[in-house]
Order: structure tokens, then sequence, then C-alpha cells
């Protein structure tokens, strides 16, 4: 279904469960139209949907976000049929594993969607964000970004990434139109394989454990006020301080012990 270019969109990857679906239906609680990218066509049109009985505009385009030439047809649609205000870079993809002994795939997915993927999507979309008067983008970073961590190795530094890049972009940005904003969520019960993870962990797991309901609403509120750095929930605010005060010789040894107990 294509629509007049009058109409405004906002854009959110990885749409189609977790915390991409509560992206979405917290901007259509919003009465803003969606366009609601995922590997899986049947969720992201169930969640689409969902958006349309809240009576807004929602559109499900099918991309493997992990592929180049599908990262350009996806921007090809939205640019030629939409206007497009905002962007929700959600879709990533982590997991716990030892370097040694994770397959190459392991390695090149997580990079593809957590680095590779928003870097296109944003340079490819920016043009089109760039014709309204007041544009904004939303990265999905994690906590796990503000320190190394031992069994997870390249999903802390793919989430780091997210967060310098999005800094960055935003003082480049600062005298345009476009407001850019990143998001540091701490563990959320999003899908069956997260949720076993945060158990495996015990008590340390459930520290800052927030529903992603939540935080959708507080990214969406916190990217529409313009801030940079968004972190849902006091407990997760305390992380952040704590990671800043003690020494990574302290901290990296003590969380990796943690995240040892995924691999069980």
């Amino acid at each position: 279904m294509e629509l007049a270019k009058t109409e405004r969109f906002a854009v959110v990857t990885g749409a189609g469960s977790g915390l991409g679906r509560c992206f979405a239906l917290e901007l259509a609680g919003r009465g803003l139209n969606t366009i609601l990218v995922d590997l899986n066509r049947g969720s992201a049109a169930k969640v689409a949907e969902e958006a349309r009985r809240l009576g807004t505009e929602s559109i499900s385009i099918e991309a493997d976000l992990t592929d180049r030439e599908s990262v350009g047809r996806v921007c090809d649609i939205i640019c030629g049929n939409y206007r497009i205000f905002a962007l929700v870079n959600n879709a990533g993809a982590g997991g716990s594993a030892r370097f040694t002994e994770c397959p190459d795939g392991y390695i090149e997915r997580i990079i593809s969607l957590n680095v590779t993927a928003v870097a296109l999507l944003t340079h490819r979309l920016l043009p089109s964000l760039m014709k309204t008067d007041r544009a904004f983008i939303l990265n999905v970073s994690s906590m796990a970004a503000f320190t190394p961590i031992g069994y997870k190795t390249v999903y802390p530094a793919s989430k780091r990434f997210i967060y310098d890049f999005t800094r960055g972009l935003r003082e480049e940005l600062r005298n345009t139109g476009i407001s850019l904003s990143v998001i540091h969520p701490g563990p959320m019960k999003t899908n069956p394989d997260v949720t076993g993870r945060i158990e495996r962990q015990g008590r340390f797991g459930r520290i800052g454990l927030l529903s992603p309901e939540d935080v959708a609403r507080k990214g969406i509120e916190g990217m529409f006020r313009g801030e940079a750095v968004i972190i849902p929930g006091l407990m997760n605010k305390f992380n952040k301080m704590l990671t800043d005060i003690v020494p990574a010789r302290i901290r990296l040894p003590l969380v990796s012990r943690i995240v040892a107990r995924e691999l069980q």
C-alpha cells in the first residue's frame, strides 16, 4: 500500500517483536504513522495491524538488514514513496559465547546489524529526514556499551559504536533540524532466549530490569525532548555511575564472571 507523500512516517527497524514492537505501538499510540521493518514479514504485518487499530497508518517491509543490498532496497522504497520525520534504529543482535568457540556467523551477524546496518540506514535516510523542519533519530545501544564484558566481547563493542556514532553525528548535525538520541536499556525480557540468559545470571540479571513497554515509552519521550543520552530507570542510572567510578580492572572480571553463567 502506497500513501501520498504528504503523510509523515516514523521508521522502526526490528519492529516485529520485543522492544521494536513496543516502539511501534508507542508511536502509534501518539497518533503517529509508522513504517515497520523486520526480517519476518508476518510479524511486522501483525504489529502494523495493531498500529492501525490505534487509528494510524502503518506499513510493513520485510528485509534482512545484515545484507547490504536489502538495506539499499528498503531505503529506496522509503525514500521513493514516503515522507519520514523519525528513524528508530532498533534492530540488533546479541548473545553470549566463548569467543574461541563461536562460529563466524555469530560475529558477523552482531557487527552487521549493530554497526553496519545502523550506519548505512542513517546515511541513506538522512537526506529524506532533512526535508522536514524537525526530524529525529533514536539509536538503541545498551548498558553493555559502558564496559567491556568477557563472553560477550563483540556485543558491548558494537553497542559502544552506537553510542559514539550517535554522539558524533549529533554534534555534526547540531545546526540542522535533526536531533539524534541514543538509548541504553538494561536487561529486558524480550523473548525466551533473552529471558533464559537473564534468569541464569541470578539476582544480577534482574538489576535494572524494565519492561520493553517502559523502555519504549522513555525512549520516545526522550527522543522528542531532544535528549542526547537516555538511560531508562533509576537503577540503570546508578549502574552507569558505578561504571564511571569502579576501575575496569575490578569491574571487568566481576561482570564477566556473572555473564559466564549464561553459558551453562
